[in-house]
């Protein structure tokens, strides 16, 4: 706090935030780096939309959780820090849950029982051991988003490549000529080991070559 009584962020803390922000969009992205929270990344990325969601509702997630957690980093007590970040995160994926049945129930019903799962995303409570315990609520609160970008980011490209080859569409809007043979494998879980599998290949080519 400066004297006006105002949250002010010094140089350090923006510069360590913004590369906290920049590497969870690519560096360290959570599904083409880390592999984390692969289990939506297999089941919800057959079509665009449901992937979209998935991602807007492990951001939330992230957000909120880091935020939380954040605030009370100095009262953790060791052996005990685990079970606060598991309710903390159990907490916040209720209140998705809940919205997404309130306001999408046909994307609710569609996604099953995947968002309730974002409670064990690997992901969610690794950020919250790896910086929201151990930093501030800025930083902590940057790398949840770069995570949480980086995740759907990985979550949306998965899913157009599958969509696109299994209907030739995107969002359900046909892209495709109406010649193009549809790639059925795309719809089913070989597709998506295929896909992730390809991609996770040139990510590791584009990182080796660099």
């Amino acid at each position: 706090m400066d004297e006006t009584g105002s949250l002010e962020i010094k140089p350090l803390e923006r510069s360590e935030s913004l590369g906290h922000f920049v590497r969870g969009l690519w560096e360290e992205n959570a599904i083409f780096r880390q592999m984390l929270g692969m289990c939506p990344v297999l089941a919800v990325t057959g079509q665009l939309q449901p992937a979209l969601t998935m991602g807007a509702a492990t951001t939330f997630v992230l957000l909120c959780s880091a935020f939380v957690v954040a605030l009370m980093r100095n009262l953790l007590v060791g052996h005990l820090r685990i079970l606060m970040f598991t309710l903390t995160i159990a907490t916040f994926v209720t209140i998705a849950d809940l919205l997404l049945q309130a306001y999408l129930p046909e994307m609710s019903e569609k996604l099953g029982p995947y968002v309730p799962l974002i409670i064990v995303n690997c992901l969610i409570i690794g950020r919250a051991e790896a910086c929201s315990s151990r930093k501030g609520i800025v930083t902590s609160l940057a790398d949840a988003l770069g995570m949480g970008i980086g995740f759907t980011f990985g979550l949306c490209v998965l899913a157009a490549i599958r969509e696109l080859l299994a209907d030739g569409a995107l969002f359900g809007f046909a892209v495709l000529p109406a010649g193009f043979e549809n790639w059925n494998v795309m719809k089913l879980p070989a597709g998506a080991f295929i896909t992730l599998g390809i991609l996770l290949g040139l990510t590791n080519h584009f990182f080796k070559k660099k």
